[in-house]
């Protein structure tokens, strides 16, 4: 247990900078060859990082310098360089340095950058503005992944002429099959001209109504009329009056206004919130909350966070964030080609429903490390090679069930979703699962491996097939490669009897598995839960916030991280302590 808690913790590392004295001492041996005198490399000299008072003056010095040491990009390659576990020191001692005299003032607003819809966003609003279950976005460029790790991040949202294009060809598709949608027409058409009500008089009623909604703010007469005048404009052309209102319609739906996230005040919340927890506009509840200036109010918060995580629309909050989190999106069909589509499909939901179970029961998080519980279907069961307590009247239903005593699936990394995920297609990979815990489980995620690795060496032809542990043992005697695998490789073997797909397995190439090595490793991470929990607040504010955090935010996660601890770590503590903290709860003007 020793080995697993240092290798999760700074308790083994050597050398770690205690003072401001001693970071100099590590710059000056490592650093000072290259950045100092007139003519620095790089146009950085490590003298404007040489005074304490440095750490506010100049933080983005500082950031810089912590992140190229982080990558490995710093000391050069054929220059002397500090050994992994100095480096790791030397990183934490300048980040706790960092956060320390950022949060001397105490909470701070971070950066509120305007933001568009995502893809999914964008789908999901329109499919809820028209009333239309036609998947509209598959036809949207992809979004990258920004801040956080997540692809709401304002940091990667731009409007390309790619997006432009797309976006007016989407609008068209979607209003388009909504004209022919008796529901659709039904929300949308709410007005027709009529004895004593001309066609115009009908239009604007109909975009009254629309507008408020899709801009998710109220519009004035201003807004109103330059949809008007395209309506007029549809109809000088010889468009009949639905076809007229559609056009109009189709416009909104690329405006800027529904576009971006740009509402005022209350209702940007009421967005924010909405965005969050359900991955799409507002309903009326949150509106008319919005409306009567009630959604400050802590005490109208907490309750309406429930209700919201209770609805079924809470889904696609849990399978956009546990989905990029976890990377169980990479469960491709290319990778799962050996599976059916339904086993896949269980697979990818399992981690999903197993999060927002968590927060609906308000059961501690420390289950995302190990549990009596698990989401089940009869393909899982089958997969797991265990008999579950299915309901029986729905066995083929993903449903919440006890584990059996000894079933080593408990947790998320007893999942096939996350074990596939974390392997090569044709093979289980320490290394990549030991990367996986220490980057998605506690957010300490390895450098980057250097140029030129080589590859894990195979069998000679005609000689036994060698274990995993075998081979990775052989590439490890290279010392450029063993310092690194020192750190990674115990946490991934202690998942080795998890195969590729995340069948259990008590041998590889005919060779025994430590079967210990799960339990030592469930019990070191539960004792490590405050960084299990820190890294997964970050990921959630970062989240819910739709950017990358600043350093400022850091003093924010303090708070959120205290107040779940105080609530003995429940997970639906955690959305409460991120939605009533002052970064999300802030106003636009």
């Amino acid at each position: 247990m020793k080995l697993f808690l240092c290798l999760l913790s700074a308790c083994c590392l050597t050398a770690q900078p205690n003072s401001f004295e001693d970071a100099q001492a590590f710059l000056k041996t490592y650093c000072q060859s290259c950045h100092a005198g007139k003519s620095p490399a790089g146009g950085f000299s490590i003298d404007k990082v040489a005074t304490k008072a440095s750490f506010l003056a100049d933080t983005h010095a500082w950031t810089r310098l912590r992140t190229r040491i982080e990558n490995g990009d710093m000391p050069p390659r054929n220059l002397p360089a500090p050994a992994p576990a100095q480096r790791e020191s030397f990183v934490k001692w300048v980040n706790d340095s960092l956060h320390t005299e950022a949060c001397a003032t105490g909470i701070s607003i971070g950066p509120n950058p305007l933001r568009r819809l995502n893809r999914d966003e964008y789908t999901a609003t329109v499919q809820e503005l028209l009333d239309i279950h036609l998947d509209i976005g598959h036809a949207l460029p992809a979004d990258g992944a920004g801040g956080e790790g997540f692809d709401n991040a304002a940091e990667t949202l731009f409007l390309s002429p790619l997006h432009s294009e797309k976006y007016l060809e989407t609008a068209k598709l979607a209003t388009d099959f909504a004209a022919k949608e008796f529901k659709s027409r039904e929300r949308v058409l709410i007005a027709k001209p009529g004895p004593g009500v001309s066609a115009d008089q009908a239009a604007r009623r109909i975009l009254a109504a629309f507008l408020p909604r899709a801009f998710r703010r109220p519009v004035t007469d201003a807004d109103i009329a330059p949809y008007v005048e395209l309506f007029r404009i549809a109809q000088r052309k010889g468009e009949a009056f639905e076809p007229a209102v559609f056009f109009a319609i189709r416009a909104a739906l690329v405006s800027p206004s529904f576009l971006f996230r740009t509402e005022p005040g209350q209702y940007a919340l009421a967005s924010r919130l909405s965005y969050f927890l359900w991955g799409s506009q507002p309903d009326e509840l949150l509106t008319d909350l919005a409306a009567q200036g009630k959604l400050q109010n802590p005490d109208v918060l907490r309750p309406l966070i429930g209700k919201m995580m209770r609805s079924d629309r809470s889904m696609t909050f849990a399978k956009r964030f546990i989905e990029q989190w976890l990377h169980t999106r990479d469960l491709t069909d290319e990778r799962t080609a050996k599976m059916g589509e339904e086993l896949r499909g269980d697979m990818r939901i399992q981690p999903v429903m197993f999060f927002r179970e968590l927060i609906i029961r308000k059961m501690s998080l420390l289950n995302l490390i190990d549990s009596d519980f698990t989401i089940g279907s009869n393909l899982l069961a089958k997969h797991f090679g265990l008999k579950l307590p299915l309901n029986p009247n729905s066995t083929s239903q993903p449903q919440w069930v006890a584990l059996p005593k000894g079933s080593n699936r408990g947790g998320v990394l007893g999942m096939p979703a996350v074990l596939t995920v974390s392997s090569y297609p044709y093979r289980t990979s320490p290394v990549l699962r030991g990367a996986f815990i220490l980057d998605s489980i506690l957010g300490t995620p390895p450098p980057p491996p250097p140029a030129n690795v080589p590859a894990l060496p195979e069998s000679a032809a005609g000689a036994a097939p060698k274990s995993v542990r075998e081979r990775l043992t052989l590439h490890r005697a290279n010392p450029v490669c063993a310092s690194c695998h020192d750190r990674i490789d115990p946490l991934g073997f202690a998942l080795e009897n998890y195969d590729e797909f995340g069948v259990w397995r008590d041998s590889d190439a005919g060779q025994p598995i430590d079967k210990g090595g799960l339990d030592r490793l469930k019990q070191d991470l539960t004792a490590k839960k405050d960084i299990v929990l820190r890294n997964l607040a970050n990921k959630l504010l970062g989240y819910a916030l739709g950017r990358g955090l600043t350093l400022k935010d850091s003093c924010t996660v303090d708070q959120i991280v205290d107040k779940v601890k105080q609530s003995d770590y429940r997970a639906d503590a955690l959305i409460e302590a991120i939605v009533l903290s002052a970064p999300f709860r802030q106003e636009l003007k």
